[in-house]
């Protein structure tokens, strides 16, 4: 049914969050206990045009979710977080709250095509983690099929540089870091500003099956942004000078996964793509 929860993830680190399918991860509960309620629009959606997206989360009990986690860190509120099927664009948005619970935004689409709706929620109840409700919604007009490039080190974005140093040698359930060096049009260190309570956002979809994993790059005195998984791994990244951010990643999946990197670098939210393949 549309706009029921797809599934509800255990959650891998609690610097971010993600869903998987049939990876040997263990299971919690399932997500089905909580819905999407009166999404809108409900009619045409279309591409390059502005769109006023709203819904509500439905609780367990019938009531709408009202209560949101707060605070100075990502792990708080609502993100909306729509991915083309392709892999080919993600928007990625932090929509306000009304006192009723229902939660509204205006959305841009850059191209038609089908796209996955992730609403990764924190509610004020910490005894309940951050989970993830799905749907997918359609962008009208011809949406040519795209393939997923492959694997390059280095990605220009406004000018800005983007270069992965070496090729990341990353494998499914086990934590690691890789490094971004981020140059301005001069080839000057960016200098980041926080977005949503982080340096930098990474975020991740496998190719085929979409799953997910969100994670966050904090400074070291940001303590509301940096947390660990079970057993004390941190997967949390670090960003300790301008132009430099150490990603930390666990992803429960091996296949080619694609990651949006997304900074603010002089009121500018950056999103660099980048292909990585994961071993099993």
């Amino acid at each position: 049914m549309a706009g029921a929860a797809a599934a509800l993830a255990l959650l891998v680190a609690g610097c971010g969050g993600g869903s998987n399918s049939g990876s040997g991860f263990p299971t919690i509960q399932a997500a089905h206990t909580f819905q999407l309620a009166d999404w809108k629009p409900t009619g045409a959606i279309k591409p390059a045009k502005p769109v006023h997206v709203s819904f509500r989360i439905v609780q367990p009990s019938g009531e709408t979710l009202t209560r949101y986690r707060r605070g100075a860190g990502p792990h708080t509120g609502i993100h909306l977080i729509f991915v083309r099927d392709d892999l080919g664009a993600v928007i990625h948005h932090h929509p306000p709250l009304g006192k009723d619970g229902t939660l509204t935004d205006t959305v841009t689409f850059p191209s038609a095509g089908r796209w996955r709706v992730v609403v990764d929620a924190y509610p004020a109840n910490r005894r309940q983690p951050n989970f993830q409700l799905f749907r997918w919604i359609t962008v009208t007009g011809f949406a040519p099929a795209a393939v997923v490039p492959p694997f390059r080190a280095t990605q220009v974005v406004d000018g800005y540089t983007f270069r992965l140093k070496g090729n990341p040698h990353v494998q499914a359930i086990q934590a690691s870091t890789f490094e971004v060096d981020v140059t301005d049009p001069k080839g000057k260190p960016a200098r980041f500003r926080t977005w949503f309570g982080a340096t930098a956002h990474a975020i991740f979809f496998r190719k085929g099956t979409l799953a997910y994993y969100h994670t966050h790059i904090c400074d070291p005195a940001a303590t509301a942004c940096i947390k660990s998984v079970a057993g004390g791994a941190t997967v949390s990244g670090r960003s300790t000078k301008p132009g430099q951010l150490q990603v930390g990643v666990l992803l429960a999946q091996g296949g080619t996964w694609r990651m949006f990197l997304q900074c603010n670098v002089g009121g500018t939210i950056l999103t660099a793509p980048f292909t990585l393949h994961v071993a099993p």
